[in-house]
């Protein structure tokens, strides 16, 4: 049995699984650190990182609290996938467009894209920037290679001159194309269309590599429930909430050890629909149904209306069909962005898609009941935090991915 009556934290372990992200887990050191930092001025309490010890296996580092005159100390590790996610990145300008026809087929012949439609067109809108952007793309490479091609035809008029002409304006389209890709840091095009490629590519599963890591993940995390922590936190963030989701029921499902510390989850900014509605995700759907029925553990799902890249406010649980009558989590909450900012930040921030889909990692103008910084480092447990708190009103739990069916292993609990 695990100690779940635990509410005071004084040591606390942490780990975080990013989104689909390319690149190394520094910068989520860098932007704990300031926004900590800048959170912890706003709201009045001490807040401190340091470096963990060289020569430490996974990337990480410590925080010293003092809040409300408790000292907690939290010990805070990035579960890296980025090499994953460069490989599936790995594209050609031919390539990237072969991927969005077959994410479009995949997504639209199973189902799933009209059922997302129905259950929050916003994150749609994410969906379809890519595919409208780099169709733009392709038409004005087309455009610029016909005008270009049709001039070396006249120029050359003689036999030989519209073959020519072919041949060059081909090249005029590949090369037009490959220099908007080069240039596609501002646009986030590519970026995006990656992102869901890699979720449709295997029709939901997971796939061997990523299989491999999430089990490597599921054995750090038991591995520190032996620790002698007060708390240890799962947090997933983006695309990193269905692997978080994934992860802690594995650990769940290996069991936890007598006297374990309190095991908690945190989803922020989640679009596991985007998953959970593929046929094919059938250990997705198992394991949100298994940590929902879960009297062990403590699971909080945090989005926001003004997050565009989420399903906000749908429990994923149930708009995944596999709810069942003992459902227990996640609690779906908002994080209410236009009322934790200042009118003025607000205004700044809410044209900035990406910006505001980190913004739960960020400090805000005056927090309500979410303070990422608390949770993750302040004195009390997830479960205690919010004891007797309901669900935002707007919570939609309403069935509606169009593939339910469990593995065997969900059937049997």
């Amino acid at each position: 049995m695990s100690g779940q009556a635990q509410t005071e934290v004084r040591k606390r372990r942490v780990f975080y699984i990013p989104g689909f992200d390319p690149f190394p887990p520094r910068r989520y050191r860098e932007l704990y650190r300031k926004e900590g930092a800048a959170q912890a001025e706003i709201s009045g309490y001490a807040l401190s990182l340091s470096p963990q010890p060289p020569g430490a296996e996974s990337y990480g580092w410590h925080v010293q609290s003092q809040i409300d005159g408790h000292e907690t100390e939290a010990h805070i590790t990035v579960l890296v996938w980025a090499d994953i996610v460069q490989a599936s990145m790995q594209r050609g300008v031919l390539g990237a467009y072969w991927l969005m026809l077959r994410s479009l087929w995949i997504f639209g012949t199973t189902g799933a894209l009209w059922a997302m439609i129905r259950l929050r067109p916003g994150p749609m809108l994410a969906g379809a920037w890519p595919v409208s952007i780099l169709t733009g793309q392709l038409l004005v490479a087309l455009l610029l290679a016909w005008l270009i091609g049709w001039g070396v035809a006249a120029l050359w008029p003689l036999a030989g001159g519209t073959a020519l002409g072919w041949a060059v304006g081909a090249a005029v389209v590949y090369a037009v194309l490959r220099l908007f890709q080069r240039f596609d840091s501002k646009l986030y095009a590519y970026y995006l269309l990656y992102d869901f490629s890699h979720t449709a590519a295997y029709y939901g599963d997971y796939g061997a590599p990523l299989t491999a890591r999430l089990s490597i993940f599921a054995a750090q995390i038991r591995e520190a429930l032996k620790e002698g922590a007060d708390e240890v936190l799962v947090v997933g963030h983006s695309s990193g909430a269905a692997l978080a989701v994934s992860v802690v029921a594995e650990v769940l499902e290996m069991g936890l050890h007598e006297g374990a510390p309190p095991l908690a989850l945190l989803t922020l900014g989640e679009a596991i629909p985007m998953q959970s509605f593929l046929p094919r995700a059938t250990r997705l759907r198992g394991d949100l149904r298994a940590l929902s029925d879960s009297d062990v553990i403590t699971w909080v799902d945090v989005t926001a209306k003004g997050d565009g890249c989420c399903f906000n406010l749908c429990d994923p649980v149930a708009v995944s069909g596999v709810a069942s009558a003992k459902q227990r989590w996640p609690l779906v909450l908002s994080a209410a962005f236009s009322l934790s900012l200042q009118p003025e930040t607000w205004a700044r921030l809410r044209r900035r898609f990406f910006k505001l889909h980190f913004q739960y990692l960020a400090a805000f103008d005056a927090p309500r009941d979410y303070d990422y910084f608390q949770i993750t480092a302040g004195p009390q447990t997830l479960k205690a935090r919010y004891a007797g708190r309901a669900h935002s009103p707007s919570r939609i739990s309403r069935a509606r991915s169009p593939h339910r069916d469990l593995p065997p292993v969900a059937e049997r609990g």
